[in-house]
């Protein structure tokens, strides 16, 4: 689908909406539960680290996510 130009629309929902949303689709309760979490937690920021191990381990500055897709879409 490279070139074409499309929207995506992003909706926060509360995370219990978003398990049974998860559930809905066909994901067991407990992985849905469990996916809606860790969902919360990122949102809140608990998996940002600036402590620079990730640059020294792999040798090269780190990549945001928005330059790594830039540069995958060209």
């Amino acid at each position: 689908m490279a070139g074409q130009d499309r929207r995506v629309r992003r909706v926060n929902v509360p995370e219990d909406e978003y398990a049974r949303l998860l559930a809905g689709a066909g994901l067991p309760e407990a992985a849905a539960v469990t996916m809606a979490d860790a969902d919360r937690g990122l949102a809140r920021g608990d998996l940002y680290v600036d402590s620079g191990h990730l640059r020294r381990l792999i040798g090269r500055p780190t990549t945001t996510l928005r330059d790594a897709v830039a540069a995958a879409l060209g």
